[in-house]
């Protein structure tokens, strides 16, 4: 059944070995070539959705199985009163028994060949990419490369079927030759789709990373498979997309004290080292306050410089020895800069529920005596929240951005198992992973978040959602969606800051 890739409440993505087992126990249960040509007829129909009245649908047939899939949909296009016309890289000889099989019916269809792509494709047009599957581990080159620059180029949209060609099915990374030493640098050579038709499971590696940016609407048919119908027990999946459900209102009867105090803790004054960061504080303790924290304590590291913050009054001024850590939901480190590190002891000590970001995180990685005390909280039951960008959660993991981003996934739960803590690894598909849990790509945001002090905001709301709710994996979880989403909702016609999207927060 064809469906939207959207959690409803939430959908399981699983990695290539767990596909290829399931792949498997369905094609043994079936008769031969089953599961091909259901996968033609799942690529047939949403193509001849997208492009009804398509004058040309070109097929980009490669030679492994993705290809075979994109043969059988050419055959089933055939039949159904498009003319597709095909190019495949593949060659008898080396072809797969199910390949050949379609192969065998496109040409009984009367399905047209060519040797090289069709010239002066059209928006009405359309093009399938059936080059590569989810088997490649090495990025196209020759007459591959130059029909991927081909579908790139073309006025026409493009399908792609099980992922775009070039992208890493488990982590959302570019495929590489090989020879690279570092390929992150070169960006993504491989196709970008408008739409991508995950098939049999849906693949992590589509909601992160470049796969946001290159697999356009992605839609998931099954192909009439279960696991209990294949005799397969059903795999752990690797992450899922999951749909926060929507809180109830507030009751009438409440009071500030039932929605919790968060205090914030950050800001380096400009007298420390002529490098002034209050600001990115009092965002965090903003979006705590549009958020619906019931109070909002707010510890600027400035000496006592700041007396008030007038155009926010709402937000309680306090010094670091008048605080009470263990009765709020803490944020440490937005703008700290140096400062931090003489509070973080206390903070890792005290606080029973803590979001720590940016330079407290930096701290964290640079001193291993702050690490060790972060690493012990979980044993007395306190709850920790990191929220790294790439860079920083490479520094706590004694590695480099690069390889996070190669892998986010596999970064994420490897913190949040050093940590015993909830991580929200920042970017594009944001991944919150914690021990115990499946981890969690977020499917809400934009491009408009690359900006300056929205990471701040994040951590705010991070807390707000913290003091008020018991299950904290949860808790973080809605407040990436809901980060993402306030942006999302943020007029076109308006600049979307850090301040803005803080005060465009909802409880």
């Amino acid at each position: 059944m064809l469906r939207r890739a959207l959690p409803a409440p939430a959908l399981p993505l699983y990695d290539v070995a767990a596909t290829r087992r399931l792949e498997a126990a369905a094609a043994a249960a079936l008769p031969p070539h089953s599961l091909m040509q259901r996968a033609g007829l799942a690529v047939a129909r949403p193509a001849r959705a997208l492009a009804p009245p398509a004058r040309t649908v070109w097929i980009a047939c490669g030679p492994g199985n993705n290809g075979g899939d994109g043969l059988e949909a050419a055959a089933q296009l055939q039949r159904m009163g498009t003319r597709p016309l095909v190019t495949w890289l593949g060659t008898p000889e080396r072809a797969s028994a199910d390949t050949l099989a379609s192969l065998e019916r496109a040409r009984e269809a009367g399905v047209r060949f060519a040797a090289e792509p069709p010239d002066g494709l059209g928006p009405n047009d359309l093009c399938i990419d059936a080059l590569l599957g989810i088997g490649a581990q090495r990025a196209p080159q020759g007459r591959m490369a130059d029909w991927i620059a081909a579908l790139n180029a073309s006025a026409a949209p493009t399908l792609a079927v099980d992922l775009p060609t070039g992208l890493c099915a488990d982590t959302g990374s570019a495929l590489f030759s090989g020879a690279e030493t570092d390929p992150s640098a070169l960006g993504y050579r491989g196709v970008v789709a408008q739409h991508t038709l995950s098939l049999l499971t849906c693949k992590p590696g589509l909601f992160t990373h470049h796969g946001r940016d290159t697999a356009g609407v992605v839609w998931f048919d099954e192909l009439g498979v279960s696991h209990a119908a294949s005799g397969l027990d059903a795999p752990a999946p690797v992450a899922e997309l999951r749909a926060p459900a929507p809180r109830p209102p507030r009751p009438h009867a409440s009071h500030k004290g039932r929605w919790g105090d968060v205090a914030v803790i950050g800001g380096e004054g400009l007298a420390r080292r002529g490098l002034g960061m209050s600001g990115a504080a009092q965002l965090a303790a903003s979006a705590a306050l549009h958020a619906g924290a019931g109070r909002v304590l707010l510890c600027l590291l400035d000496d006592g410089a700041t007396p008030a913050l007038p155009e926010q009054p709402e937000l309680m001024l306090r010094r670091f020895e008048a605080l009470d850590l263990r009765h709020a939901a803490v944020v440490c480190g937005c703008g700290g800069g140096d400062a931090v590190r003489a509070v973080l002891p206390a903070v890792l000590a005290q606080s029973p529920r803590l979001v720590l970001d940016a330079d407290a995180l930096n701290a964290i990685a640079a001193d291993p005596g702050l690490r060790t005390q972060a690493q012990h909280r979980a044993a007395r039951g306190a709850i920790t929240v990191l929220t790294p960008h790439p860079l920083e959660a490479a520094r706590l993991l004694g590695t480099d951005a690069r390889a996070v981003q190669a892998d986010r996934l596999a970064a994420a739960r490897a913190l949040s198992a050093a940590f015993e803590a909830v991580v929200v690894l920042k970017g594009s598909g944001s991944v919150v992973a914690a021990p115990g849990h499946t981890p969690v790509l977020n499917l809400s945001g934009n491009a408009r978040l690359a900006t300056a002090g929205t990471g701040d905001v994040l951590a705010g709301l991070c807390a707000a959602r913290l003091a008020a709710a018991p299950d904290a994996f949860t808790a973080v979880v809605e407040a990436v969606h809901d980060h993402g989403a306030a942006a999302e909702r943020f007029p076109a016609t308006h600049t979307l800051t850090a301040g803005a999207l803080a005060r465009a927060l909802t409880p």
